[in-house]
């Protein structure tokens, strides 16, 4: 049986994306290095109240593409999948095609 996690307040749950190591033409990309910076929303939280008690929802939903911040996240591991939590207001902003 698969767990899910729901993230709580204003939390998204993550995927990283690993970049592509061959270009469509077959030439081979070179190893960055440094962290993935973007990935793939798999959870988000409700969102959170704000000091009128009004619920401040979260900016992105389930299934968007988002630039990330090279370092922050909590890194959380379910079954064989690793995934990131990060807050709302830490994502920098959604990759559109």
């Amino acid at each position: 049986m698969a767990k899910r996690l729901l993230p709580l307040l204003n939390r998204v749950l993550v995927e990283k994306i690993a970049p592509p190591s061959k270009t469509t033409a077959g030439i081979l990309l070179p190893e960055k290095t440094g962290k993935l910076n973007s990935g793939k929303v798999v959870a988000v939280g409700p969102g959170f109240r704000d000091r009128e008690g009004k619920l401040v929802p979260v900016s992105v939903k389930e299934g968007d593409t988002v630039l990330l911040p090279e370092y922050g996240g909590t890194e959380v591991k379910l079954g064989e999948k690793e995934y990131h939590l990060y807050r709302d207001d830490d994502i920098l902003g959604t990759l559109r095609d």
